[in-house]
């Protein structure tokens, strides 16, 4: 008995142990190290909202992100301050670099140019791509994105086989085939409004499908599908913060959710990956180029087939988002700035007259490169870059401690006045007319739409030149002009999008005769336009997430949409 005494408080002791350093491991965590990294930060000059216990900044973020889509603004370019908030407020009260907390997470804000290329141009793995977890590794896996090392060398390579300058040449076909099927559909909706994030949304979609997979959005329109819902689901739980221990036990709707569809999107990309390797489907150059990797002799190059999934969803939703965002936002810009927009389609019928895009000729397009780097300028796609700090690293003046994530907010800097002056805000795509060096003043960091260094986009080349495809096509076609409907939103939802889209009115027959019918709103002070809101919500009124999330939901797929570029494709349009 005596021997049961001991034992019952030997295990006592020990749970009461295990316990306490728990609870010393939480407190360390959420506290003591918290404010050690940022008394540190202090007294190195960088300063911050103050750290609150286990939430950080998190609901501050939330609720000024809340307030700023409250009530459309003005017709400006001047956005920051809409779509984040946060970094607009506090870049004015604490300056350029910034200590925040995302719950117990120091994050170090920087948008000085200098930093950031010492940053992004880093190769000795000070600053890391960090895992993601939760719903963002249900969304993209351990792609291209988010892998590291050896493994990422080796998929890098294989993107870069695919999307290299003359690859691209080769892929400008099926560009021209997804985008005419996209304006056969159009002929439909002639003098009337239309909402062009939509149309563009199952475009790129398409363009993404053919050219990297070699199948049609018909084949991979579930997978597009489940991809937009788990995207909501992320976005809903961005500022959600797990209580520990807790969370390993209990699932929300939203996890239980995320889980069923990262299983259907596996089991269906997988499907396409096998139909491609089994011989009932032709399969697109990467993934070709995927499953050679996949059955390569060489072990130390071979990927498995979870990589040639995670790379499959990966490019399923970047490939197409980027570029969705892009044309969306240089369409607004060109229907407000008519006078860029016949520039640009003087440019296109001297190069391509009626006759569909060239290769060869895409690359003369320079006054649509000029246009396209304002787009990007001011309506970036990614607005932020994030790593984490491996080990302790001097960064210019400072001494980061490791595992703070580093935030480079390259929304800020594309529309910095110290960086482009006081017309910051302006479109003037004149700005890049003698090249993007020129337009920087040789400041490398200070235009990174794509991001810079080793691990610059894989679709820096590939987005532009879809862009400028599909931009010919548009203009030598019709003149178009913003719809008074339409409501200035932009927010943040991983990319830059428009909360309402863009709705666009569309003028048939000769392009330069109805260019010259509309209004030039070029001359206008932007800033005195006003959209009309079309959400149904008190002006004093809060707009809740939940709210919010209804109505970004209804942006991507309208059934009625689908099933009319279905029915195209079914007639042979575009095969």
């Amino acid at each position: 008995m005596a021997a049961i005494g001991i034992l019952a408080i030997f295990l006592s002791c020990s749970l009461c142990l295990y316990f306490v350093l728990a609870l010393i491991r939480q407190l360390n965590k959420l506290w003591w190290t918290p404010i050690r990294i940022q008394h540190q930060m202090h007294s190195q000059g960088i300063n911050g909202p103050p750290y609150k216990f286990f939430y950080g900044n998190n609901k501050d973020v939330s609720n000024m992100k809340k307030e700023a889509m409250v009530r459309p603004m003005d017709l400006s370019h001047d956005i920051l301050y809409k779509a984040q908030p946060h970094i607009h407020a506090w870049i004015k009260k604490y300056g350029k670099n910034f200590l925040l907390w995302n719950g117990s997470q120091a994050e170090l804000i920087v948008t000085e140019p200098e930093l950031i290329k010492e940053i992004l141009n880093n190769r000795d793995n000070t600053y890391v791509k960090e895992k993601p977890g939760g719903y963002i590794d249900k969304l993209l896996g351990d792609g291209l994105v988010f892998s590291t090392g050896e493994k990422w060398t080796k998929m890098r390579k294989l993107a870069n086989n695919a999307f290299h300058a003359e690859s691209l040449k080769n892929l400008v076909p099926a560009m021209i085939t997804s985008a005419e099927v996209m304006l056969e559909r159009w002929k439909i909706y002639e003098g009337k409004e239309m909402e062009v994030f939509e149309e563009f949304t199952l475009l790129t979609s398409e363009v993404i499908s053919r050219t990297a997979f070699g199948s049609s959005y018909l084949e991979g329109r579930n997978i597009f599908e489940m991809l937009t819902k788990l995207t909501m689901i992320t976005a809903r739980n961005t500022y959600q913060l797990k209580i520990p221990v807790i969370s390993k036990f209990y699932k929300t709707k939203d996890e239980i959710e995320a889980d069923e569809l990262e299983k259907e999107i596996y089991n269906r990309v997988l499907e396409i990956v096998k139909n491609t390797e089994f011989g009932s489907s032709t399969g697109g150059h990467f993934l070709q180029l995927l499953l050679t990797a996949h059955h390569n002799a060489n072990v130390s190059q071979r990927i498995s087939i979870k990589d040639v999934v995670d790379e499959c969803k990966t490019f399923y939703f970047a490939g197409q988002e980027t570029t969705n965002n892009l044309l969306t936002w240089s369409v607004f810009l060109l229907s407000i700035h008519t006078d860029w927009q016949e520039k640009a389609r003087q440019e296109v019928l001297s190069l391509f007259g009626h006759q569909n895009p060239t290769p060869d000729g895409i690359t003369k397009l320079n006054i649509m490169s000029m246009i396209i780097n304002e787009a990007l300028r001011l309506y970036p796609p990614a607005i932020s870059i994030l790593r984490k700090v491996e080990k302790e690293a001097t960064l210019g003046k400072l001494t980061l401690p490791a595992n703070v994530t580093v935030n480079i907010s390259n929304f800020a800097v594309h529309h910095d006045p110290d960086i482009w002056g006081e017309d910051v805000n302006l479109f003037k795509p004149e700005r890049f007319s003698e090249g993007v060096a020129k337009a920087t003043n040789n400041n490398v960091a200070a235009f990174i739409p794509f991001g810079m260094g080793p691990r610059i986009c894989v679709g820096s080349n590939f987005t532009p030149t879809e862009a400028k495809v599909v931009l010919s096509m548009i203009l030598q076609r019709y003149a178009f002009t913003l719809s008074p409907t339409y409501v200035h939103l932009p927010f943040q939802l991983f990319t830059l999008r428009p909360l309402n889209g863009v709705q666009i009115n569309f003028n048939a027959g000769d392009p330069k005769t109805n260019a010259s019918a509309v209004e030039d709103k070029s001359r206008i002070d932007i800033s005195t336009v006003k959209g009309k809101t079309t959400i149904p919500r008190a002006e004093h009124e809060v707009m809740d997430m939940g709210y919010l999330m209804e109505t970004i939901e209804a942006i991507p797929y309208h059934d009625l949409f689908i099933h009319s570029y279905e029915e195209l494709l079914r007639r042979g349009l575009g095969r």
